[in-house]
């Protein structure tokens, strides 16, 4: 049995379309892609190195993702690049309609609907599945009730505008924030576990008699 943690960069208001560059959104464009990267730096690559390094054993990803990934990580042969060496050769799944067919080492395509083959993937696999980027697959997931853990990248920049990482939908869950921290730029990585159902209380003052 494995876990699915959901790495995603997101803005203060919740956005994560496009965060890398413009063409990262192939189908309609979006007026603020590459927002995030102002906030990298090696400060924030450390982080992002211990990530992978730590909490990734397998890759998850919509096919729209897997497509940008793909085109560029094959790309970068650098031995001593951990993320690039990890990317390329950890096992990848991939969930999509129209792919008939993977080039990138190591892939893997889910047949038929997402959340039944992704629930039968958590129980064939042992180890941290990670989903990154994917935003309507991860709406899947989350209405599906299928996300153990979230690793957030919260940005200090609002957008207003475009996809967020949770949608009308998702399943109420409680979450526990397990670690955080912040990086020189500002970037403010936190980790979250689940924590059962919610509770909900009141702070209306009882009637005095």
């Amino acid at each position: 049995m494995s876990k699915l943690i959901v790495t995603a960069f997101i803005t203060l208001d919740g956005v994560m379309q496009a965060p890398g560059g413009p063409n990262e959104d192939v189908d309609k464009g979006f007026a603020h892609g590459g927002w995030q990267v102002p906030y990298v730096d090696e400060d924030f690559m450390g982080l992002m190195t211990g990530i992978f390094e730590r909490t990734a054993d397998h890759l998850l990803l919509g096919r729209k993702t897997y497509d940008i990934f793909a085109a560029h990580w094959p790309r970068v042969t650098d031995p001593n690049d951990p993320i690039a060496v990890k990317l390329n050769s950890m096992p990848k799944y991939v969930a999509s309609r129209t792919r008939d067919r993977l080039e990138w080492h190591n892939s893997h395509l889910l047949k038929g609907e997402a959340a039944q083959s992704v629930a039968q993937l958590k129980e064939q696999l042992d180890g941290v599945i990670m989903t990154q980027g994917s935003s309507d697959l991860i709406h899947t997931l989350q209405q599906h009730d299928l996300v153990d853990e979230y690793r957030l990248l919260v940005n200090p920049v609002v957008l207003g505008t475009g996809k967020r990482l949770f949608g009308e939908g998702a399943a109420p869950v409680a979450w526990t924030l397990t670690e955080c921290r912040t990086t020189s730029a500002g970037v403010q990585y936190c980790g979250y576990e689940r924590a059962g159902t919610p509770e909900y209380g009141s702070f209306m003052l009882e009637e005095q008699g």
